[in-house]
């Protein structure tokens, strides 16, 4: 219990200091980077692949109101199935500024290492268990998504 505390208050503080720098850039080179267990257990499509253009756009699972998000603000789109891909597509040359969503200890991760590039990390809920069925604030990615865009 008190490790999730713990990082859900590094996760505040990150995100305190980002918007403190006051980050803002072309909609293009936002990436809206969202951990697979957003997606339905039951969609037999495979996101992590496509980086999320495979989705059926069901509305029986947050992805399809995320990638709403995307339509509207015109950012950088991409389902991972872990750190690993995560960082890799964050440290890709046409992102200069991220908002994920996953879970606290991916989110800790992922911050510390994509440093020093601006993130802004929203924790899932888990009410299925632990990388299943996850959900989301799809207001509060977009009002993220929105703090870092240059309009």
């Amino acid at each position: 219990m008190l490790g999730l505390m713990l990082q859900r208050a590094m996760i505040r503080l990150n995100n305190r200091v980002t918007r403190w720098r006051r980050v803002k850039v072309a909609p293009g080179r936002v990436l809206l980077l969202l951990a697979h267990c957003l997606q339905s257990s039951a969609c037999g499509r495979n996101l992590t692949r496509e980086g999320g253009d495979g989705c059926a756009r069901c509305g029986k699972c947050p992805v399809d109101a995320l990638l709403g998000v995307r339509d509207r603000t015109g950012v950088l789109f991409h389902v991972v199935g872990g750190g690993r891909q995560a960082l890799a597509r964050v440290r890709d040359d046409d992102v200069d500024a991220v908002v994920a969503v996953a879970c606290e200890r991916e989110l800790i991760q992922g911050i510390f290492g994509a440093f020093p590039k601006p993130i802004l990390a929203i924790g899932n809920t888990r009410a299925q268990g632990d990388c299943h069925d996850t959900l989301t604030d799809v207001a509060e990615v977009e009002a993220a998504v929105r703090e870092l865009i240059r309009t």
